[in-house]
């Protein structure tokens, strides 16, 4: 890789990680602001490709953070390429809004015998999207799409069915919600401690990414959570977005107010960012492995079920 290459992509690091850094230092949780909106109705999603799948990881925060701050309605993101064919055209003036890919390619290198090795490199590459209220000319089914929603009562059930599939072993009990890795359950409050069932689920969503650090599930190693700030604050800011990401999917609204237990968190992911520059980067990946795994325990869970 160049060293012009490098320096792009540690710019997009940069770039993105500072205006993270500049929301956090005036109390603003970025990825919490899709449900703090005032301008935006109805229940929140992820941001959604042209073809109707949804947006994973670090582009989840980046399209969230550009939807509300422009003032779109839709949620649905295309590249110019992709309005054109199409048969669509992007206004001119518009500008895009800038969405992340992340891969590996495989290096052949000389080892100190003479022998050759391969390494994988990572790799960030930058490119522009634009909301399709910013497009002229597309299908009408575009902005026509039927989002199928849950009544309240059908968005709590949905939800204990889910965390009910996942497996986990939830305690109840005490005033303090929180995962025991070594006995490996959830300790959650009774449901009548919180004011409605949606906060009691929400506050599960972010146990249960916690829940799934364990080895035998998608393996993030908490052995120095107690002991080590940094580590902690990393954690925690995972699980806070994996809740993010799930209350998205589920229709949910995640704890907009941070938990006492939570409230000091703020500054170390300051601190965390500052120093790490791939931080945010790599906590919004964990989180996304965290909920695909807890996705994919719903598959298992059916399949289990159709052949008892």
């Amino acid at each position: 890789m160049s060293r012009n290459s490098q320096s792009q992509r540690a710019d997009i690091y940069s770039r993105i990680t500072d205006r993270i850094i500049e929301e956090l230092a005036q109390g603003v949780r970025p990825w919490m602001k899709p449900w703090c909106a005032s301008n935006t109705d109805g229940r929140i999603t992820r941001p959604l490709r042209h073809n109707g799948l949804p947006y994973s990881g670090m582009n989840v925060l980046l399209l969230w953070s550009e939807q509300i701050s422009r003032g779109f309605a839709s949620s649905m993101w295309m590249t110019f390429k992709q309005a054109l064919e199409l048969g669509a055209s992007v206004r001119k003036g518009e500008t895009g809004s800038t969405v992340v890919f992340a891969s590996r390619f495989t290096k052949s290198e000389v080892d100190g015998k003479g022998g050759e090795i391969d390494r994988e490199i990572p790799f960030l590459k930058a490119y522009s999207v634009f909301n399709i209220e910013q497009i002229d000319g597309l299908p009408d089914h575009y902005f026509d799409r039927p989002t199928p929603d849950l009544s309240p009562v059908e968005r709590i059930e949905a939800a204990e069915r889910f965390f009910r599939n996942t497996g986990a072993v939830i305690r109840h009990g005490g005033n303090q919600a929180f995962y025991a890795p070594g006995p490996d359950f959830i300790q959650m409050p009774p449901l009548q401690a919180f004011k409605d069932a949606a906060s009691y689920y929400a506050t599960l969503s972010h146990e249960s990414t916690h829940w799934t650090s364990s080895k035998d599930r998608v393996g993030r190693d908490l052995s120095r959570y107690s002991k080590d700030r940094s580590e902690r604050a990393r954690e925690e800011l995972i699980a806070e977005l994996g809740s993010c990401f799930l209350c998205a999917d589920l229709g949910l609204v995640p704890e907009l107010e941070p938990r006492p237990d939570h409230a000091s968190y703020l500054q170390s992911w300051l601190s965390v960012l500052a120093d790490d520059k791939r931080a945010i980067f790599q906590a919004a990946a964990h989180a996304q492995r965290a909920v695909a795994f807890l996705h994919g325990l719903q598959t298992r869970a059916l399949e289990i079920r159709d052949a008892a």
